[in-house]
């Protein structure tokens, strides 16, 4: 129990912290910047996802092609 408190007083503080930076120019510059990156990288991630899918769906149904014409007496 006294883990999560430290854990909720770290997390508190960083937000404070977060807050007060997000405050200045460089401080917005940065944040807008990591915002940037972070959307940039979840982008490429839900791409690679997509791609990678692709790819299953169609070697599935190369097998189940496959399947049926072996099953053919």
């Amino acid at each position: 129990m006294k883990n999560v408190i430290w854990l909720v007083v770290g997390v508190g503080i960083g937000f404070v912290a977060a807050h007060e930076v997000n405050k200045t120019q460089q401080g917005k510059r940065f944040f807008t910047d990591l915002d940037a990156k972070t959307r940039e990288f979840g982008e490429a991630i839900s791409e690679g996802y997509r791609k990678r899918e692709a790819e299953l769906h169609a070697a599935l149904g190369e097998a189940e092609e496959t399947i049926e014409e072996l099953s053919k007496p």
